[in-house]
């Protein structure tokens, strides 16, 4: 699924087919509970039909309480609602974890992306132009943020933000 994304879109900066194997560390960050995690619906037959991440955002110690999410469905699910429930459940599962801010880059143009942030609570904080080189051009990207603890579609989020510790 995330193959078709790599070698016919942009959506991703990944440029060579991903190989299972290529994923055992990236399967390890993401499954051990914490701030980085991986959600995944699969229909009734068990076939994957989308996911999506908490990832670090950058290497440095005071960015850990910063998460990147991502989100990609089977492109027969996009529109379908799969990409909504999947980061309903992202964000469901890191309420009690260390986060303060949620951020996310798209690639432009990409509306339906763009939409799913949105009525997610991100609001789009600039542009980087030009960054990514793939498919023979070069593609803006834009990035969103939003606080872990939100507001989402009229519904307050009741969960208490974790307490910092003391330095």
């Amino acid at each position: 699924m995330y193959n078709h994304y790599v070698e016919r879109t942009a959506v991703t900066f990944e440029v060579a087919p991903v190989r299972p194997g290529d994923r055992i560390a990236w399967f390890r960050e993401h499954s051990s509970g914490g701030r980085y995690r991986l959600v995944v619906a699969t229909d009734g037959r068990g076939r994957v039909l989308g996911w999506a991440t908490s990832s670090p955002f950058r290497p440095r110690a005071a960015y850990q309480t910063t998460v990147e999410a991502s989100v990609y469905c089977r492109p027969d699910c996009v529109g379908r609602g799969v990409g909504s429930r999947l980061y309903a459940s992202l964000f469901a599962s890191v309420q009690k974890e260390d986060i303060e801010r949620v951020v996310a880059g798209i690639t432009l143009p990409n509306p339906p992306s763009v939409r799913l942030h949105r009525r997610f609570g991100f609001r789009r904080v600039g542009t980087f132009h030009r960054v990514g080189r793939k498919l023979g051009r070069y593609w803006d990207v834009a990035w969103f943020e939003r606080p872990l603890y939100v507001e989402i579609e009229g519904r307050a989020n009741t969960a208490r933000p974790p307490q910092v510790p003391a330095a």
